[in-house]
């Protein structure tokens, strides 16, 4: 566990202790149950993101993904598709989805925000447009709300919910992907230094696509996760906003969007902060109104730390260098 990580953990459990000390029923079986939920679902978005940081690129439309899956996911059922088929279909359209901007950065050379920026508004527009801008539900899938938003009960008020199992599977693959295979390695030689990772033979482009293509198939997970768990799409609401949460999660757990850094679990642990600072706000009693201003406060409080921290660290090692040398 590196430094960034420790530094995140440890604003977890200063927040989480405060809040518990100041509403005795934050701890209790429900809320502990939504945190772990809610937190899960924020992770898994920002663990697809992080793959794209570490490249040195961006991903703006990941809300935009989630919506569109959602409501495309509510009228297969509407027009009585068959659910699980669905469910594939979708997930394929957010591999086309990340493979369409890969395509776009690497061959046309746009810049990932345009690219990205772009999808934002129109997969958020095209799922508009395809539900007349209606909130649509979820009818006689029992089967896939239960394994998209069941929950195994362990004790008193406290369950697991799906979310968290999806993560469990996801950050395992992705925390051993990332570090114990080449193609991890390769993904943060490209981060810190492109040219000479091109110059040494790896194939940057495919990387860079294959970043893509793993963060709009986990924006599309996500997308199904939200539907089970919200019951209803409302296109022009659902995923609003979620990149941002995302990308904060990914850049509060130690990615470096200069590229080239980045830890799995400390992401997920950033993605549990922003949750229970949302969480914590509604008990302590602030106003809701204060919400993003406090969360944006905190996350950047945290990263500014960060890189001083990492400053600090770097000019006393190189005056310790200078020391021996001399």
């Amino acid at each position: 566990m590196n430094k960034n990580t420790l530094g995140i953990l440890g604003l977890f459990i200063l927040i989480f202790g405060i809040t518990w000390a100041s509403n005795e029923n934050f701890a209790n079986g429900y809320n502990m149950t939504n945190l772990v939920k809610w937190s899960s679902l924020y992770a898994i978005m920002g663990i697809g993101v992080a793959f794209v940081i570490i490249t040195g690129g961006i991903d703006l439309s990941i809300g935009s993904v989630i919506g569109l899956v959602a409501a495309l996911m509510a009228l297969a059922i509407k027009h009585e598709w068959n659910p699980g088929l669905s469910v594939v279909l979708l997930l394929g359209l957010s591999l086309v989805i990340g493979l369409m901007h890969g395509l776009l950065i690497t061959k046309v050379k746009l810049q990932p925000f345009v690219v990205t920026l772009c999808g934002l508004l129109f997969y958020r527009g095209i799922s508009r447009w395809l539900t007349d801008n209606q909130t649509m539900q979820y009818p006689n899938t029992e089967g896939l709300d239960s394994f998209f938003s069941g929950k195994v009960a362990l004790f008193g008020q406290f369950s697991l919910a799906s979310p968290f199992f999806y993560l469990v599977v996801i950050a395992i693959l992705a925390a051993f992907f990332l570090n114990r295979t080449i193609w991890g390695r390769y993904l943060l030689a490209l981060g810190n230094n492109e040219d000479g990772a091109r110059y040494s033979g790896i194939q940057t482009d495919r990387l860079k696509i294959i970043a893509y293509v793993i963060c709009s198939f986990l924006a599309g997970v996500s997308g199904l996760l939200f539907a089970y768990e919200l019951d209803s799409v409302q296109p022009a609401q659902t995923g609003e906003f979620y990149e941002l949460y995302a990308i904060a999660a990914a850049v509060l757990g130690g990615c470096s969007l200069r590229g080239g850094q980045g830890a799995i679990f400390g992401v997920i642990i950033a993605a549990a902060v922003i949750r229970l600072l949302r969480n914590s706000i509604n008990l302590v009693g602030i106003s809701t109104h204060l919400e993003f201003a406090i969360i944006g406060l905190v996350i950047l409080g945290g990263v500014t730390a960060d890189e001083l921290i990492k400053r600090f660290v770097a000019k006393r090692r190189t005056a310790q260098v200078n020391a021996a040398k001399s």
